[in-house]
């Protein structure tokens, strides 16, 4: 796989997968724009993804439910590298709760980052996208593929993300612009930690995964990470319209 020359830009990029990410990415010789919040952990990012073959990581910071700040992240990444060729729609939270005690609230808040300022940054990217032919590449969960309690609204978020997926694939092929998600299991992140999980609960949560996942430990960012690069690699270039597992097989598992 080689993306010299070939401009990526990844939500979420200050940490976690979209971290990884990045780095798949500058080693493979890609032209990075990273965006997320945290300008300090974009700028430690950007500096473990420098290299010689490609140039240095643009950095821009913004608000993702800020349909103004989104506007201008895909514009400054344009003016900054005159075309875009891949897309990382990765930014995305999680809180607990079920229909007893979800907030309306909540609910707005995961729907508008998981999956409103992903509708709205893929619109905005889709024409520079068609010029180049590239394709999008979009983080879901195992929680948009499989029904799990106590994360209700969360689910409802990265099941829409699938289907997102899936109609915006059909809508985009027609004129060579691929779109495929990836639906990690438990990875490694300080996602649920940021959703509410103090550092016993987190530990127990990893633990049980020796159980809710079939090969036994939760997934590495850096192993969603190697699907993301594929999927935006010519090596995919026949997939479209596919989410794919990166759950260590918990999608396949039922209780017996």
């Amino acid at each position: 796989m080689n993306f010299a020359n070939k401009v990526v830009l990844i939500t979420g990029a200050s940490s976690g997968i979209g971290a990884a990410t990045a780095k798949k990415f500058a080693a493979l010789g890609a032209s990075l724009a990273l965006a997320g919040r945290n300008l300090e952990n974009l700028k430690k990012v950007a500096s473990e993804c420098k290299s010689e073959k490609n140039p240095p990581p643009f950095i821009v910071t913004g608000e993702l439910t800020n349909e103004s700040d989104t506007k201008a992240i895909l514009e400054s990444t344009i003016k900054h590298f005159g075309k875009l060729d891949v897309l990382i729609n990765n930014a995305g939270i999680i809180e607990t709760g079920s229909i007893e005690t979800t907030t309306l609230e909540q609910y707005d808040r995961l729907m508008n980052i998981n999956v409103r300022s992903i509708y709205h940054l893929t619109m905005l990217a889709v024409p520079h996208l068609i010029q180049t032919k590239g394709n999008i590449v979009n983080v879901s969960s195992v929680n948009g593929l499989r029904a799990f309690p106590g994360v209700l609204a969360y689910c409802l978020s990265k099941a829409s993300v699938d289907q997102f997926t899936r109609c915006t694939a059909l809508e985009l092929a027609p004129k060579q612009v691929r779109v495929n998600c990836v639906n990690p299991g438990v990875t490694v992140t300080n996602l649920h930690k940021r959703g509410g999980m103090n550092d016993e609960q987190y530990a127990q949560f990893l633990t049980r995964t020796k159980e809710t996942h079939a090969l036994g430990r939760p997934g590495e960012a850096s192993e969603v990470a190697s699907t993301i690069v594929f999927l935006a690699s010519d090596d995919a270039s026949n997939i479209t319209g596919a989410s794919i597992p990166v759950d260590g097989g918990r999608h396949a598992m039922c209780p017996r």
